[in-house]
C-alpha cells in the first residue's frame, strides 16, 4: 500500500491574498465550482490542467522560522534570471543567492513570498540542457 500527495498546504495570515499572489506566480486557477473569495479561511488553487493543487489555510500564528519544506520552481520559458525579475516585480523578496555555486551557469535563488514563505527559483530546462551540452 502507498499514498500520493493530494495537495500541498501552506499556512497563511490571509489565505485569499496569498492564493491570489501564487496564482500569478504559477499561472494556476481556482478549482472549478469552488471560487476563492476575500475572507475565505481556506483557498485552493490548481494547475490549469487540473493537476497539482495548493491549499492556503488561514492560521493565527505568524511565520517565525525557516520553512522545513519549500517549493522549487523552474521557469516554463525564458531564463532563471528573467523569472527572478518577474517574481521580484510581483512582490517576492530575495533572501539568498546561490547562482554559480557549482560553477558558471549553475545554482538557484531563494525567495520569500509576501508572507515570508521561502521558495527557490531554478534554471530553466533549456539552461540546464545548454550547460550539459557545453560540458
Amino acid at each position: 500500500m502507498t499514498s500520493f500527495v493530494s495537495h500541498t498546504s501552506i499556512d497563511a495570515g490571509n489565505a485569499y491574498e496569498l492564493s491570489q499572489w501564487w496564482r500569478q506566480v504559477l499561472d494556476y486557477t481556482d478549482v472549478p465550482g469552488d471560487p476563492n473569495e476575500p475572507d475565505h479561511p481556506e483557498c485552493m488553487i490548481q494547475r490549469a490542467d487540473g493537476g497539482h493543487r495548493i491549499l492556503f489555510l488561514e492560521v493565527p500564528e505568524v511565520k517565525g522560522v525557516k520553512n522545513r519544506i519549500h517549493l522549487d520552481l523552474r521557469p516554463v520559458a525564458g531564463t532563471r534570471d528573467e523569472e527572478l525579475a518577474r517574481l521580484l516585480s510581483l512582490g517576492a523578496r530575495q533572501v539568498g543567492d546561490y547562482r554559480g555555486k557549482y560553477g558558471p551557469g549553475s545554482g538557484w535563488v531563494v525567495l520569500a513570498d509576501p508572507e515570508g514563505n521561502e521558495f527557490c527559483i531554478l534554471r530553466s530546462q533549456q539552461e540546464v540542457e545548454a550547460q550539459e551540452q557545453t560540458g
